[in-house]
């Protein structure tokens, strides 16, 4: 590579990665007059939310559900302000909420929507002594939403003990949040917990009436509308600093853009890897925890055979393990979605069921061809097996079934270890040790879609925009 390179071009602001987190970045930087670029390594935009075509289907990446819906259509609620600052139309993402889904351990299962005080009269029916702690709960955490969550470093179990005392009941709660948005082995933070719980317990669950690819051409017209530019199949393989600060990025085909400012959303140890400030490296704890999704196209809609929930947690035990499995695939616990099972404004097609399982990144990405394939095939048949002890099998309808593992991951995302949500210790404020390289994405702290573009927005006003 050569090192006497000339610069054609100069951006106030390049994002590494059109996920979410970039997208909504790059508008927010494109509507204050910022010349922006958007830098993606893959063909197409959307990072872990995505979609592609397979078997003649169009199929979804990541997306299981939306979180915070805002069914009162609240002015204060965390999704339109999102979308003020985006300037788009709340009612443009068309996001259709939730039936009914559930959280199944042995025994005990727990059914929920979007309205918490149906959650509520289960948890008084089926742990009659638990009631008034989980409304003590509620509070808190309604409480703390106005405060942003911000709280000191803690345990999200031992918060959660301050108010639900049984302990199954506590496993119970802490599964869904840990499946939806957890970066940490076996417990999670005090923030997260309560910011996971309000996203999925009190504001609640949707899906877009037309899928990710919509929500996703539409923050890419605002973008490009408000002046953004993106550059697909475009890899940023190191970025250029001038006396300690970023002075630009070299890309793989060995061309220099000079900027005075980068947003990565390639992750912590990633960003420092392609920056050459090796010495940051070893005070970065890496993520582990990964997982494995198989899509099954099925010849009757799920409602059919009897499968009526939205989205299943499940567990097969008392305890919910929340680690890296030893094994390739953990089928102990896992997440069930029907995506045709929301209440969509449009009749749906939907034959689709989505099972998501915690697993070994190290064993997918090491795996060669033949293992990786056979593999997929095993597991196939283990998660099914496992899965038809909590609902109605569908075995005998799938027309068509695909699998993504870590290995997917870490070839679209470009995250090493194909991990989902990134680093345990986040970068809450996005600053890094470099003058003007900022991180945005899973390790910056927010997930899920709405998080995602939350935590961009928030990057851009407090450190580009002041």
């Amino acid at each position: 590579m050569s090192s006497n390179w000339c610069a054609l071009l100069k951006y106030d602001v390049i994002i590494i990665g059109a996920g979410l987190s970039g997208l909504a970045a790059g508008i927010r930087l494109a509507h204050f007059g910022k010349k922006t670029l958007i830098m993606e390594r893959h063909y197409r935009v959307g990072g872990l939310n995505s979609f592609y075509r397979a078997g003649g289907y169009d199929l979804d990446v990541g997306l299981h559900a939306v979180t915070n819906f805002n069914s009162k259509g609240l002015k204060s609620a965390p999704l339109s302000r999102l979308m003020r600052r985006l300037r788009i139309k709340e009612d443009d993402l068309e996001l259709c909420p939730q039936k009914e889904s559930r959280i199944t351990f042995p025994n005990v299962s727990l059914n929920f929507n979007n309205d918490i005080r149906f959650l509520t009269q289960q948890i008084e029916e089926s742990f009659p002594d638990q009631r008034d702690g989980f409304i003590r709960l509620i509070d808190n955490i309604i409480r703390m939403s106005k405060d942003g969550f911000l709280q000191k470093a803690d345990s999200g179990r031992k918060f959660l003990k301050r108010f639900i005392t049984d302990p199954y009941l506590l496993e119970m709660i802490i599964c869904p949040l840990m499946f939806y948005g957890n970066a940490r082995e076996h417990d999670m933070d005090h923030d997260f917990v309560a910011l996971m719980f309000f996203s999925l317990f009190i504001e609640g669950l949707s899906r877009p009436q037309k899928g990710i690819r919509a929500i996703l051409d539409l923050l890419l017209k605002r973008y490009e509308d408000s002046g953004g530019e993106l550059q697909t199949q475009s890899e940023v393989v190191k970025i250029k600093l001038k006396d300690g600060s970023v002075s630009g990025v070299i890309t793989g085909s060995d061309e220099l853009i000079e900027c005075d400012a980068v947003l990565s959303s390639a992750g912590i140890d990633e960003t420092y890897n392609i920056c050459r400030e090796v010495g940051n490296n070893k005070l970065i704890t890496p993520g582990v925890m990964s997982f494995a999704e198989s899509i099954y196209i099925l010849d009757k809609k799920p409602l059919e055979l009897s499968i009526d929930h939205s989205i299943i947690f499940y567990n097969r035990s008392t305890t919910f393990k929340y680690q890296k499995p030893l094994e390739p695939i953990n089928v102990d616990s896992g997440v069930i979605c029907m995506p045709g099972n929301f209440t969509y404004n449009e009749p749906q097609t939907k034959e689709e069921i989505r099972v998501t399982h915690i697993a070994n990144p190290n064993y997918w990405i090491d795996a060669d061809q033949g293992e990786y394939t056979n593999s997929k095939m095993l597991w196939h048949d283990r998660s099914l097996d496992a899965v038809s002890e909590i609902m109605p099998s569908f075995r005998e309808n799938i027309v068509y079934r695909d699998m993504f593992t870590p290995k997917t991951i870490k070839r679209f995302t470009g995250h090493t270890s194909g991990v989902v949500y990134g680093a345990p210790d986040k970068i809450r404020d996005g600053m890094t040790s470099v003058n003007n390289l900022y991180i945005i994405g899973t390790d910056q702290g927010f997930v899920g879609i709405v998080g995602a573009m939350i935590g961009g927005v928030e990057v851009v006003n407090r450190q580009l925009l002041v």
